[in-house]
Parts: structure tokens; sequence; C-alpha cells
């Protein structure tokens, strides 16, 4: 595994990243322990979650399962970078949220930080991430609130998650202004189908010292062979692939993909993973395994060494949208 400092800080974190999203709705808790052994046991230590995660009426399901894993010991708790995340409401999906009760105002931070670390098992968090914008929370108060579980010690760093560009400059000029570290990392959706954080999240992430750490890799399974999958009738695309294949033009974009990762001998899932590991700016991917099957088929991406011929064919396929602002003002 290799390992590499997350954004400006002294920490160091995998190339890959666990998610654990599919840790109970899809994967119940033993087979969820296998898959976090297994991870640790390759070298992965940086595990990524959400107070949310187990969604509908079972929000928090996914921390209880993580929890209970760090209860088993063995050292596994020392040896996690654990990051979670807070803004969404915690009740039953659907319901409105009590007042107070979702988002980033002080009160709810500190609620929810000392409801996660409950359900954790565990007295710290190592990257506390806001999981949306809040519109209504000015980052002065969100900051004041960072800073006193910093100094507590519930919370080591603090990142975001789906901020635009101009967000991440704004929470870190006030957290500059506070004398507060600021946001060390984004956690944001990026892949090579989808590539539009590079116009301005990723260099904003870049210039104020942001490790960057992508979500959805193979955006909702579009980049993991589902042409082929379909035709060999092993699994039909849903969710965003499956929107994103209705339009004929991406999917034949899709069908040029596996054609090019076929000639190269190479998956494309694992293939897509590599991409990304060669972005700048990029900490590592996120890889949410509901099997410790598909686990070891992202080890393999990291030890992919793309050629440049294939880059090159790759951005033909899926162009980027160019820096900013030259992608949207000429």
């Amino acid at each position: 595994m290799e390992y590499t400092q997350l954004g400006r800080t002294g920490l160091k974190v995998s190339r890959l990243v666990l998610g654990t999203m599919n840790f109970g709705p899809q994967t119940d808790e033993a087979d969820s322990h296998t898959i976090m052994d297994a991870a640790l046991d390759a070298g992965i230590n940086f595990f990524d979650t959400a107070n949310v995660y187990g969604w509908g009426e079972n929000k928090g399901r996914t921390e209880r399962i993580i929890g209970s894993w760090f209860a088993k010991g063995g050292g596994r708790r020392d040896k996690v970078v654990l990051a979670t995340k807070v803004y969404g409401n915690m009740g039953a999906d659907g319901s409105a949220a009590w007042p107070n009760h979702d988002k980033l105002s002080a009160v709810n931070i500190r609620r929810a930080v000392d409801a996660s670390l409950q359900r954790l098992g565990t007295d710290y968090i190592d990257l506390y991430q806001f999981h949306h914008i809040d519109r209504s929370t000015p980052f002065d108060e969100i900051w004041q609130a960072i800073d006193v579980l910093v100094q507590q010690g519930k919370i080591l760093y603090a990142g975001s998650s789906n901020f635009p560009g101009y967000k991440i400059a704004q929470a870190n000029e006030t957290a500059a202004r506070r004398g507060s570290l600021g946001l060390v990392s984004e956690q944001c959706l990026y892949n090579l189908f989808e590539r539009r954080a590079e116009m301005e999240v990723i260099p904003a992430a870049r210039d104020y010292g942001l490790g960057v750490i992508p979500w959805s890799p193979l955006h909702g399974g579009l980049l993991g062979g589902v042409l082929r999958k379909e035709s060999e009738g092993k699994r039909r695309a849903s969710g965003r692939a499956a929107e994103t294949l209705a339009d004929p033009a991406a999917r034949a974009r899709i069908q040029s993909y596996e054609d090019l990762l076929d000639k190269h001998g190479l998956e494309p899932g694992e293939a897509a993973l590599a991409w990304l590991l060669t972005r700048p700016g990029v900490t590592g991917p996120i890889v949410g395994p509901r099997t410790v099957e598909q686990l070891e088929s992202a080890l393999r991406a990291m030890e992919l060494d793309l050629s440049e011929d294939l880059l090159t064919a790759l951005d033909e396929i899926f162009p980027g949208p160019g820096p900013s602002p030259e992608a949207f003002a000429w």
C-alpha cells in the first residue's frame, strides 16, 4: 500500500480509502467486519463513514458496525484514520428535522459529534467532515464549534464534502482570520465521466492545501464494465449508471471506454481507480466494497501503471472541462 499526507497536514493516509456506506444496507455486520479486517491487512488505514449511513430508519447503523469492529481490539482503532460526517437529519427518511437537529449550527455540531462518538465506540474522530454546505450558518460559528471540539480532543481535523470552490475559499479565509487550521480535505464527486470538479473545486483545494478525496470513483458502476456485465447477464445498471446509459451518446462513450480497456487487457473498474491515482491533488479515491472480492479488485488498481498513450486515449473519450475561467468564459 502507498501512503501520502492528507493535504497540508502531517497525517499519513493510504491512497485507497475504505468507504463504508454499504455496511448495514448492503453488507451485514459480520461481512462488514471481514471487509474491514481485509482492508487493514492490505494496509488501508483510512476509513470513511457518515452519521446518516444506514439510511432510512437505520441511520447511524454503519457507525455502530464500525464501533463493534473497533471493540474487538487488536489495535484496530489505533491503526485507523477515522473520518465521519455531519449535516443530515438523523430522523427517518421523509421526516422533518426537529429545529437544530441538522446542518452545521454550533449546537448541532456538538450534539452530532457526541452521538457519533458513542456509536463508534471511540473518544476521538480523526477527520470530521461537513457533508454539505450550510447556507444559514456563518463560518465563524462553525469554526468556533470546531475549535472547541479540537481543544476537547474529540476531533483532530476538519474537512468538507460536496463544497464548491468558493465555499472552500470562504471557509479557509475565515479560519485563517481566527488562527484556526481550517479545512484539510474535500470529498467530492470526481471520476473519469464526471470531471467538473477540475474547473474550480480541485484548484481551490490545491491552493488551500486540502487533500482531494473522490467519492463514486466508478460513477455508480458506470465505469466498472457495466455494458459487458449487461451483455453477460450478470448485472443490470441501476441508479446513476442507468440514468446515464439512457442517453445514446453517453452509452456510446462507455462502449468506447470498455473497448479501449479490453484492447489493453485491463478491467474497467480497476483502470478507473488507477486513473484517479494519477490526478494532481488526489489523496485517494473512496472504494465502497460490498464484498471482499470487490475490495481485492480495488487493491489491484494500485498495481496498475497506465501508459501515457492510454491516458491520452481516456482523455479523448472523457475530456475534462478545462481550467477556470477559460472553460466557461470563451
